[in-house]
């Protein structure tokens, strides 16, 4: 049976080749005097992309300043960097050019522009604290991955500490994103096909619940799931492929921005909480990392959701069944379908392939710091307590 549920995505998207030259108008749509061009790093320099962008504002008459150097995993550090550029220019709009860090990062100085106190108390969850409002966000994509373009979503870390936090509110949802699939193709394959497993994760992790579930929502989310398992292997071999650069770019958004969770019970997302902790303590890409720790996870967990995890198999990665095959039998041949996917695009499946080897303190520290970070136990399809959490870490440290 499905769950009551609200479903809510503002985000005007313009999307195609060319798109980015829209900005200034967009921009002007939202009454904006003074923008702030936030990005990472010198690529989009490089490309042309941030003139571009200049030179469409300049024709609209829009003021700007400029704040680079966002890394993956964005730090607080660059946020705070940004709040007072901001306060200092007068800004009142934000314009994020990158993926799915460069957004967040935007968020996140949009939120600490309209909170009186430091902006990083909405992420640590030491105060029980809500954003008291958000500066306008715009986004022109440039990696597909995050959906973050269109969602409520942002994740920071403090660098200071390694601590990897998110904050969810619909106030932080982008104005518009400008989504051209022309601007993804000078990524290498790695950051392609990372972003192709976070995309999927964001599926998966509404899709392995044991709670409501609408066939309409399931279809969408099998749909989704099976078009970027296609065009990620053809962005593998012909990355210069426009029609599979679209298909994925499109579906990050999808992925992201609560299509695929309508009437379940919210999601698992424990993956998602385990990952952050990885990249928190070794600034791992989050789309390898997410692909490092779901095989432990999903073997931990399967008996738990049996039928959907046998449905995945099936109806997502097609797998052939036979008469004799038992539902246990058919879940774990998706999941190992799952990982000779992953291996097919050059992701990992377990903490070595991903070039990290945690000790048994480490993977304690993480375990301890996603417990509390969820604010106790976690997951939908199973729900892990701490003991699980380590278990999980400890399968995928295999040597």
């Amino acid at each position: 049976m499905a769950f009551n549920f609200q479903y809510y995505s503002p985000t005007k998207v313009i999307f195609g080749k060319g798109t980015e030259a829209e900005i200034g108008n967009l921009v002007l749509e939202q009454g904006a005097k003074k923008v702030l061009i936030h990005y990472g790093g010198k690529s989009a320099l490089k490309s042309g992309l941030i003139d571009r962008v200049k030179t469409s504002l300049d024709q609209s008459g829009i003021a700007h300043v400029e704040l680079g150097g966002v890394v993956p995993n964005p730090h607080i550090e660059k946020v705070y960097e940004g709040i007072e550029l901001c306060k200092k220019e007068n800004v009142d709009f934000i314009l994020a050019v990158g993926g799915g860090s460069v957004i967040d990062s935007s968020k996140a100085i949009a939120y600490g522009l309209a909170y009186n106190g430091d902006v990083w108390e909405l992420f640590s969850k030491e105060k029980q604290v809500k954003a008291t409002g958000c500066y306008p966000v715009g986004v022109i994509l440039t990696i597909s991955a995050a959906g973050s373009e269109t969602s409520n979503s942002c994740v920071i870390t403090k660098a200071s500490t390694g601590c990897k936090r998110s904050y969810n509110d619909n106030i932080a949802r982008p104005k518009f994103a400008v989504m051209n699939p022309e601007l993804t193709m000078t990524l290498p394959d790695y950051q392609t096909q990372s972003g192709c497993t976070d995309i999927m994760m964001h599926t998966m992790e509404r899709y392995f619940t044991n709670g409501g579930n609408m066939e309409l929502t399931d279809s969408l989310a099998e749909a989704l799931l099976r078009t970027v398992i296609k065009n990620a292997k053809i962005l593998h071999s012909n990355p210069d492929n426009y029609d599979a650069r679209a298909e994925i770019m499109w579906a990050g958004s999808l992925a992201h921005n609560d299509l695929t969770g309508c009437g379940n019970d919210g999601g698992d997302f424990a993956s998602h909480m385990l990952e952050h902790e990885m990249g928190g303590m070794f600034d791992v890409t989050h789309g390898a990392g997410l692909a490092a720790i779901w095989p432990s996870w999903a073997r931990y967990v399967y008996k738990d959701c049996l039928p959907r995890f046998v449905r995945y198999a099936k109806n997502v990665m097609e797998i052939h069944v036979s008469e004799s095959d038992s539902d246990e039998a058919i879940a774990l041949k998706g999941i190992e379908a799952m990982e000779d996917f992953y291996h097919s695009i050059g992701m990992p499946v377990n903490f070595k392939e991903l070039g990290i080897a945690p000790t048994d303190a480490q993977i304690e520290e993480m375990a301890s710091s996603c417990y509390n970070a969820c604010g106790g136990p976690k997951g939908s399809a199973k729900l892990l307590d701490l003991d699980d959490m380590i278990q999980i870490y400890k399968m995928a440290n295999v040597d």
